[in-house]
Protein backbone atom coordinates (compact mmCIF):
# COMPACT_ATOMS: atom_id res chain seq x y z
CA UNK A 1 0.00 0.00 0.00
CA UNK A 2 1.34 3.43 -0.95
CA UNK A 3 1.81 6.09 1.70
CA UNK A 4 -0.30 9.22 1.61
CA UNK A 5 1.58 11.70 -0.60
CA UNK A 6 0.86 14.52 1.84
CA UNK A 7 2.42 12.53 4.70
CA UNK A 8 5.42 11.71 2.51
CA UNK A 9 5.79 15.37 1.53
CA UNK A 10 5.65 16.48 5.18
CA UNK A 11 8.22 13.85 6.17
CA UNK A 12 10.57 14.86 3.37
CA UNK A 13 10.19 18.56 4.16
CA UNK A 14 10.94 17.87 7.81
CA UNK A 15 14.14 16.10 6.78
CA UNK A 16 15.05 19.00 4.49
CA UNK A 17 14.45 21.47 7.33
CA UNK A 18 16.72 19.46 9.64
CA UNK A 19 19.44 19.28 7.00
CA UNK A 20 19.17 23.04 6.35
CA UNK A 21 19.56 23.71 10.08
CA UNK A 22 22.63 21.48 10.24
CA UNK A 23 24.13 23.24 7.21
CA UNK A 24 23.63 26.66 8.83
CA UNK A 25 25.37 25.57 12.02
CA UNK A 26 28.20 23.96 10.03
CA UNK A 27 28.65 27.13 7.98
CA UNK A 28 28.71 29.20 11.17
CA UNK A 29 31.43 26.95 12.59
CA UNK A 30 33.38 27.16 9.33
CA UNK A 31 33.23 30.96 9.39
CA UNK A 32 34.40 31.04 13.01
CA UNK A 33 37.53 29.20 11.86
CA UNK A 34 38.07 31.29 8.75
CA UNK A 35 37.67 34.52 10.75
CA UNK A 36 40.47 33.32 13.02
CA UNK A 37 42.54 32.64 9.91
CA UNK A 38 41.80 36.19 8.74
CA UNK A 39 42.99 37.67 12.03
CA UNK A 40 46.14 35.55 11.90
CA UNK A 41 46.84 36.62 8.32
CA UNK A 42 46.24 40.28 9.20
CA UNK A 43 48.55 40.11 12.21
CA UNK A 44 51.34 38.69 10.07
CA UNK A 45 50.81 40.70 6.89
CA UNK A 46 49.75 37.67 4.89
CA UNK A 47 47.49 38.09 1.82
CA UNK A 48 43.74 37.63 2.27
CA UNK A 49 43.57 35.19 -0.63
CA UNK A 50 45.58 32.00 -1.18
CA UNK A 51 44.94 30.94 -4.80
CA UNK A 52 47.03 27.74 -4.52
CA UNK A 53 45.06 26.61 -1.45
CA UNK A 54 41.78 27.51 -3.14
CA UNK A 55 42.74 25.50 -6.23
CA UNK A 56 43.57 22.48 -4.06
CA UNK A 57 40.26 22.81 -2.25
CA UNK A 58 38.29 23.04 -5.49
CA UNK A 59 39.88 19.82 -6.73
CA UNK A 60 39.27 18.12 -3.37
CA UNK A 61 35.64 19.24 -3.19
CA UNK A 62 34.92 18.28 -6.79
CA UNK A 63 36.23 14.79 -6.02
CA UNK A 64 34.14 14.59 -2.85
CA UNK A 65 31.09 15.75 -4.78
CA UNK A 66 31.58 13.00 -7.34
CA UNK A 67 31.83 10.44 -4.52
CA UNK A 68 28.65 11.85 -2.97
CA UNK A 69 26.78 11.85 -6.30
CA UNK A 70 26.58 15.65 -6.24
CA UNK A 71 27.26 17.78 -9.30
CA UNK A 72 30.95 18.78 -9.01
CA UNK A 73 30.25 22.07 -10.80
CA UNK A 74 27.67 22.92 -8.13
CA UNK A 75 30.17 22.07 -5.38
CA UNK A 76 32.71 24.39 -7.00
CA UNK A 77 30.15 27.20 -7.31
CA UNK A 78 29.25 26.79 -3.64
CA UNK A 79 32.91 26.86 -2.63
CA UNK A 80 33.61 29.96 -4.73
CA UNK A 81 30.64 31.72 -3.13
CA UNK A 82 31.87 30.87 0.38
CA UNK A 83 35.49 31.79 -0.41
CA UNK A 84 34.40 35.20 -1.71
CA UNK A 85 32.82 35.87 1.69
CA UNK A 86 35.89 34.54 3.51
CA UNK A 87 38.18 36.83 1.51
CA UNK A 88 35.89 39.76 2.33
CA UNK A 89 36.24 38.92 6.05
CA UNK A 90 40.02 38.59 5.70
CA UNK A 91 40.25 41.92 3.90
CA UNK A 92 38.16 43.59 6.62
CA UNK A 93 40.45 42.09 9.29
CA UNK A 94 43.52 43.41 7.49
CA UNK A 95 41.96 46.85 7.01
CA UNK A 96 41.10 47.09 10.70
CA UNK A 97 44.78 46.59 11.68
Amino acid sequence: MNADPTDTLLRLRSSIDNIDAALIFLLAERFKCTKEVGVLKAEHGMPASDPAREEQQVARLRSLAEQADLDPAFAEKWFNFVVAEVIRHHTEAADSR
